[in-house]
C-alpha cells in the first residue's frame, strides 16, 4: 500500500461500538402479557373496575396466605398506607419518633397527619433507627414510634416493641422495601401494631402503584377498611375517611406478578453474590440482623468520602450506568420541618451511600463492569 493509500485509510471514519442501553438503579418487572390480558378479560366481562371487586378480594386473600398474616388491606400506594396506619391508630397531633434515613414519604406522612417528627439517629451498620436511643426521645407528647426497615433490613423489633409497650405507644413499621423478607421465622410485615408496604412498580412485588397495611388488632383492621373507602358503610357514615382504594387493574397486575416473586429473588440473590465477591473492600456494605432472610431489593454501598462517591458516579455514568444516591439527603435536614435535631450518623451515611443497579434482567457482565469501575 503506497503513502497515498495509507493517508486515505486514516481519513476513513472509524466504527464506533454501539452504546449500551442505559442501566438504571432498577427496572420494573413485567409479567407475560397474555397472563395479564386474561385477567383484563375478566374485568371486561364482570364490569367492576374498583371498590373491592373479585380480583382485589382474590389478591388480598393470596397475600394474607403468602405472608402468613391475618389482616391485610391493599391500598392505592405506600404513602397512603402510612397515613392510614397513623389515622387508624388515632395518631393525630403530638410527636412521632422516627428515623431520618428513609424516603421522604415517611416524614411526609407524619406531617400530613399534623404530627411532629422527632428524629432519632441510625445504626451505622443496618441503617435502621438506633433502638438504643429511642427511649430517651419519648416525651408526654409522644404518640407513636415509626421505624423503617431500610432496604428490607429489619429494625431491632424486640427493643422497639418493648419500649412501645412500656410507654403505651403504638409501634408502626414502614416496611416499603420488605415484601418477602422473613425475620425470626416469620414475615417482617407481621411485626408491630401496624406494618405498611409499598407495591410500587420498582419493588420486588408490584401492582404498578399500590401498597398494603397489615394490622394485628381486628378493630384496627376494621378502621383501616372504613377509612380507605370514605369512612362509611352504605348510608351509615362512621368515621372521617379518604379514598385509598386500589383498582381491579392493579389487582390483576399483582395476581400475575405474585408467582414470579421467588424467581426474581433468586436472580437478585445471584447478582448480589457477584457484587459481594467482586466489590473492593473499602466499600462498606449493609449488615443484616441475625435470623433475616432478605429479598435482595437493593444493593447499597457506603464510600469512605463523598468525594469518592461523586467520582464513582461520574465514572459509572460515562459507561451509561446510573446508580442512585438513596437516601439523600438525611431527612432531618429538610428545610420545611417545624423543628429538627442533629443526626450525625444519618447525615454522614446519606452523604456517602449509593445504591447500585440490581433487578431481575440485569446482566451479570454489567455487574462485573460496575465492580471493575469501582
Amino acid at each position: 500500500m503506497n503513502a497515498l493509500d495509507v493517508s486515505a485509510l486514516a481519513r476513513r471514519p472509524q466504527e464506533v461500538p454501539p452504546r449500551r442501553e442505559r442501566v438504571n438503579v432498577t427496572r420494573s418487572f413485567l409479567p407475560p402479557q397474555d397472563e395479564y390480558r386474561a385477567l383484563l378479560d375478566r374485568i371486561w366481562s364482570g364490569g367492576q373496575l374498583t371498590n373491592g371487586g373479585p380480583l382485589m378480594q382474590d389478591l388480598e386473600a393470596r397475600l394474607r396466605d403468602e405472608l402468613g398474616v391475618v389482616h391485610l388491606q391493599v391500598v392505592a400506594n405506600g404513602t397512603l398506607a402510612l397515613q392510614l396506619a397513623l389515622r387508624a391508630l388515632d395518631v393525630t397531633g403530638g410527636e412521632v419518633i422516627t428515623t431520618p434515613f428513609s424516603y421522604v414519604a415517611t416524614v411526609s406522612s407524619v406531617l400530613w397527619e399534623r404530627c411532629t417528627p422527632v428524629f432519632v439517629d441510625i445504626d451505622p451498620w443496618t441503617f435502621c433507627i438506633d433502638a438504643s436511643r429511642v427511649e430517651e426521645a419519648i416525651t408526654p407528647d409522644t404518640r407513636a414510634i415509626l421505624g423503617v426497615h431500610v432496604f428490607g433490613a429489619p429494625c431491632d423489633t424486640d427493643t422497639l416493641e418493648h419500649i412501645g409497650r412500656q410507654h403505651g405507644v403504638p409501634v408502626i413499621y414502614d416496611a416499603a422495601h420488605a415484601f418477602g423478607v422473613r425475620h425470626q421465622g416469620r414475615s417482617l410485615l407481621d411485626f408491630g401494631d401496624v406494618s405498611t408496604c409499598s407495591f410500587h412498580a420498582t419493588k420486588v412485588f408490584h401492582t404498578i402503584e399500590g401498597g398494603c397495611v397489615v394490622a394485628r388488632d381486628p378493630e384496627v383492621n376494621r378502621r383501616l377498611d372504613l377509612i380507605k373507602r370514605f369512612g362509611h358503610h352504605f348510608d351509615e357514615h362512621l368515621v372521617p375517611g379518604t379514598n385509598a382504594k386500589a383498582s381491579e387493574f392493579q389487582a390483576a397486575m399483582g395476581l400475575v406478578n405474585l408467582p414470579y416473586v421467588e424467581q426474581q429473588r433468586s436472580t437478585r440473590r445471584h447478582l448480589a453474590g457477584t457484587y459481594d465477591a467482586l466489590l473492593p473492600e473499602h466499600l462498606q456494605k449493609q449488615q443484616l440482623p441475625a435470623g433475616t432472610e432478605p429479598n435482595y431489593s437493593y444493593y447499597p454501598v457506603v464510600f469512605p468520602t463523598e468525594a469518592r462517591l461523586l467520582q464513582a458516579l461520574r465514572d459509572l455514568e460515562e459507561e451509561n450506568i446510573f446508580p442512585r444516591r438513596y437516601f439523600h439527603p438525611s431527612l432531618n435536614t429538610l428545610p420545611y420541618l417545624p423543628r429538627t435535631r442533629a443526626c450525625p450518623v444519618s447525615e454522614s451515611i446519606a452523604q456517602r451511600i449509593l445504591c447500585l443497579p440490581l433487578y431481575a434482567g440485569l446482566e451479570e457482565n454489567v455487574v462485573q463492569q460496575i465492580c471493575e469501575v469501582l
